[in-house]
């Protein structure tokens, strides 16, 4: 007699269905209820949930899904959802537990996410409801639906950070979204790694969210980080980014970084919000401790993709070139150079020489000006589209640097100030061993700067005559400290 590769039969409930497992058949019935997102209620309900269910996952897992039946008997009439049965031990969160490798998998599920959201079905309703004011709407309903829970289980510093981030990103961002409306699907709408299985085969990807179609009208980048959320959860961090990394690459996104968190920070707190009510329900601690892991991980997310404008300055020789490209590289941010632009407006290569005297030639203050508003407007511009951005100036005129942060503020962004320093005698002697230099400066326009220079007592300054290594690591402490 040949043993079953299948284990033995079993039930499995949630609150709203029933699914019984039968060799190498699972058979799913949904409970005669009535909730706030769902109604059961009669055989017709139920029966119409089961054939969109079946219709809906059918899009992922064809032949997972299989048809729907009925369970008939006296008196009996119960529409059946009939699926192949998925081995548990390929189950993508049973995988991370055991520590496999999931890196090819993972590219597996990244690959068919991105050719299901390229063939999905697309309309101006569903670009609607993957925009910006319904998103909003969303995380509104979902922290107001929280503010009860704001003593306990979670903490109400967190929940008010976690509101100000998430609107703060919205209000600036709106070219952004503007741009991303072709992107926006009918998609899965709850991408969790324990509806995901990886067999020899390929991936299957199950359960999508079926009872609200509005819910997955979704931007593509906001679908793959639902499962993105979830790895990070469950302590997959890197696998989480390479995940989200394969996706951009097969959906050919060029999203900003910024927003991946977002869409990340939104998911967790979807869940930070499900866990409040299912500790509501029971007083479950595990369901407490859920919900704050999650509006911790929002909270981690919208503080790392707050767009931020780092003014990098100092006199010249202090380093501030060096320090704001290298800030830039490791913060992923558009780095935009005064001395660079300044040539470039006046139809010069940049190591063109253009020096002249102190407040002369292309550094009168005609030109300055001019610089300096192109300068602001291109990182507005960026910072709308949600790229941070680094600017590379002397930022020596309080004026200017004004300007610029109220160019932050109107794009809701965080303003960075560096102020670089280092002595004289080390800054001249980098003055004068420069070679084919895109800056045209002389030691003895660097003394006069140095005269007129206005004070930056908001600014933070960073020593540059030590490891670069040393002054990168103290300014990125205070990019990271700027979304508060």
């Amino acid at each position: 007699m040949t043993s079953s590769p299948w284990p033995a039969s079993a039930v499995r409930e949630t609150h709203v269905g029933v699914v019984v497992l039968v060799g190498e058949r699972a058979y799913k019935v949904k409970k005669p209820v009535r909730t706030a997102f769902c109604d059961f209620s009669t055989p017709g309900l139920r029966r119409a949930a089961i054939v969109r269910e079946l219709e809906l996952n059918r899009r992922l897992a064809p032949d997972v899904y299989l048809g729907a039946a009925a369970l008939t008997g006296p008196g009996c009439d119960e529409p059946v959802l009939v699926m192949r049965r998925m081995p548990d031990d390929r189950r993508l969160s049973t995988s991370l537990a055991r520590g496999d490798d999931l890196s090819d998998d993972l590219r597996q599920v990244a690959r068919l996410l991105a050719a299901f959201h390229a063939g999905a079905h697309r309309s101006a309703t569903v670009a609607v409801e993957g925009g910006r004011d319904a998103l909003r709407e969303r995380w509104r309903r979902n922290l107001d639906e929280m503010e009860p829970y704001r003593d306990a289980p979670l903490a109400g510093a967190e929940l008010d950070a976690v509101r100000r981030l998430a609107f703060r990103f919205l209000d600036g961002r709106g070219p952004l979204f503007a741009r991303r409306t072709d992107r926006v699907v009918d998609g899965h709408g709850d991408l969790i790694a324990d509806d995901v299985f990886c067999l020899d085969d390929g991936p299957r990807v199950l359960d999508c969210l079926d009872f609200d179609d509005r819910l997955r009208y979704v931007d593509g980048l906001d679908d793959a980080a639902f499962l993105a959320m979830d790895l990070e959860r469950l302590g997959a961090d890197g696998a989480a980014a390479r995940f989200l990394a394969d996706y951009a690459e097969f959906a050919g996104d060029p999203a900003p970084a910024a927003l991946a968190h977002h869409y990340v920070a939104y998911r967790a707190g979807v869940r930070a919000k499900v866990a409040c009510l299912r500790w509501a329900q029971n007083g479950d601690a595990r369901a407490a401790e859920d919900a704050r892991t999650h509006l911790a991980l929002a909270t981690a997310h919208l503080r790392r993709g707050a767009p931020r404008l780092a003014l990098v300055g100092g006199l010249p020789g202090t380093g501030k070139s060096t320090l704001a490209g290298a800030l830039a590289d490791r913060a992923g941010a558009v780095l935009l150079s005064s001395d660079r632009l300044r040539k470039e407006r006046a139809g010069l290569d940049p190591t063109t020489s253009a020096a002249a005297e102190f407040g002369t030639g292309l550094y009168d203050p005609a030109h300055t000006t001019d610089v300096y508003a192109e300068l602001l407007h291109r990182a507005a511009e960026l910072l709308a589209l949600g790229e941070s951005v680094v600017l590379d100036a002397s930022w020596t005129a309080a004026g200017l640097r004004e300007r610029a942060a109220e160019a932050a503020r109107a794009a809701d962004a965080e303003t960075v100030a560096l102020c670089c320093a280092a002595p004289a005698a080390v800054a001249a002697e980098r003055i004068r061993s420069r070679r084919r230099s895109v800056s045209d400066v002389t030691v003895a326009v660097a003394e006069r700067m140095a005269i007129v220079a206005d004070p930056w007592p908001d600014a933070v300054v960073v020593r540059t005559d030590r490891p670069l290594a040393r002054s990168v690591a103290q300014a990125a402490r205070v990019w990271e400290e700027a979304a508060g």
